[in-house]
Formats: structure tokens, sequence, C-alpha cells
């Protein structure tokens, strides 16, 4: 039983509760994220913001595959990338057995597990989930020389190939997937909560969940239309973006992980409401 359901205990115990929390990532991702947060009594409201769909050609990705016994290293940046990778994988007859020598790079715990899964071994995940940490986890090791595959989404961070080609190694990026503006804008319901200040918090979970939002809203002055929600992001980079834009994020995770965002949220708030019991002097 998880606390959202437990009858017993009183509403207001719950360090979100009647908060709405407008959740952004994609409607394949959002559930693990609305349910993280029901159980600390939040109101999660999903409107995706972006879209995954197939490569504007197979034909590249086809190409590594049949030569995925050329390559050394097979580094993964997202959990959606291991899925669109092994989709095609299969879908061409490539078997697990043709990975045999080839060592895998997860970026976070969400991209490692989606590998495992597959019964596969991670041999290596930076402790921070973002490209540069990878890049410092594998120069440590001896890559010069040697064959870098990523596979990834059509539009990415450049910081990853171009710094692990500075240590020596031959990097090739082949689009995986593509990310998109959904098909429907943003939900009407969504749009007026926002606009009347009803929603409490707004996530990113990505840079392209900020770009894509802005985009979708259409609003010239986003700062002034988001003053009354508390910004929060799943990390550095897309703390970053949501500046670019003239906002200012309330909340960064330490942990650039979708539980570590939920958490970031709830000790924001738990935060408040113990500043708000601490006897006054």
């Amino acid at each position: 039983m998880t606390r959202a359901t437990d009858p017993h205990r009183p509403q207001a115990a719950y360090p979100l509760a009647g908060k709405k929390i407008l959740i952004t990532r994609a409607r394949e991702q959002a559930s693990q994220f609305a349910a993280l947060l029901r159980e600390y009594g939040a109101e999660p409201i999903e409107v995706p913001t972006i879209q995954s769909i197939p490569p504007s050609s197979w034909e590249p990705l086809d190409t590594v595959l049949a030569a995925i016994s050329t390559y050394d290293w097979l580094i993964f940046t997202s959990a959606t990338g291991v899925q669109a990778f092994f989709a095609r994988f299969e879908a061409r007859g490539r078997q697990l057995a043709d990975l045999q020598g080839l060592k895998l790079c997860a970026i976070g715990p969400a991209t490692a597990k989606a590998l495992r899964a597959r019964g596969l071994e991670v041999a290596v995940m930076p402790p921070e989930y973002r490209a540069e940490a990878v890049v410092q986890s594998l120069s440590a090791l001896p890559i010069t020389g040697k064959r870098l595959l990523i596979p990834r989404a059509a539009v990415a961070r450049d910081v990853l190939p171009r710094a692990l080609e500075a240590c020596g190694a031959h990097v090739e990026v082949v689009e995986a997937y593509r990310t998109v503006l959904p098909s429907d804008s943003l939900a009407p319901h969504a749009r007026h909560l926002i606009a009347q200040g009803a929603i409490d918090v707004v996530t990113f979970t990505s840079s392209s969940t900020v770009t894509n939002f802005v985009t979708l809203l259409g609003e010239a002055d986003l700062p002034q239309l988001l003053q009354a929600a508390v910004i929060a992001c799943i990390g550095p980079i897309t703390a970053d973006t949501v500046r670019a834009y003239g906002i200012t994020p309330t909340i960064v995770a330490d942990e650039y992980t979708v539980p570590g965002l939920a958490r970031a949220i709830m000790s924001y708030y738990e935060g408040i409401q113990n500043t708000m019991l601490k006897p006054q002097n």
C-alpha cells in the first residue's frame, strides 16, 4: 500500500498534499513519475511536450548494425536510446551474441536498468549522470584508437563525441530515434490552469521538454505567466535551458533521475512546512 492510498493517514500529512504538478516528459515515460508524485500526495497532470519517433532514415543505423562487431564500445545516453536501438537490432535479425566483445556504457541508472533487463552487463556507469562524467570515466580507460558507437536522438549535445575524440577514440554517432513535438498541443485544461496560476510545480526532465513546452505554450512573457509556479529541473543542463528563456528554476535535483527529481520536490515542500511549523521567538 502506498502512502497515497493509505486511508488512515490524513491528507495534510503528505508532503505534496494538494499540489498540482505538471509533467512534461513523453507520454510513455510519464507514468513512473506520476506514480512517485502521487505517493507524496500530489496531483500529477500529464501534458507531454515531447514524442519519440523513428529516425528520418533507417540506413545509417542499419549500416552500423551490420558492422556491430567492429566496435569496441557501445554508449547509451538514455533508456529511450536503448529501446530504439534494440528494436531495430532485433528487427534486422541480430542477436545478443553479436555484441560479444563489446563493452557497454550507460548514462544513469534508468539507462543501465534498460540494458540489464535485456541480460546485458554494463561496464561503465559514471557517478554523475551527464556527458561530462562519461568522458571522465572512459578517459581513464585505454580508449585511444578504440571504436565507440553512440546511438541517440537526432538532436543532442555534441559534448560527448567531441570530448571522446579528443581522447583519441574513433567516435561514430548514429540516429536511433527523433524527438519531436507531440501531435496534440498542450491540453486546454492544463493551459487554463497555467494561465490562472493554479499549477504549483512545472517539471522538466530534459532540455527538449523545456524548448517544446515554450513552443507549445506560445507565450511571449513566460516569466510573468509562470511566476506563480515552482520550476523543477532534473539537472543543471536542463536548468540552464530554463534560464535561457528568462525563467528561474527553483528546484534542481542533485540526482539527475526521475526519482531524484521527485525527492527534490518533496524535500523543497518539506522544508517550507518545517519553516512554517518552527516556533517564532
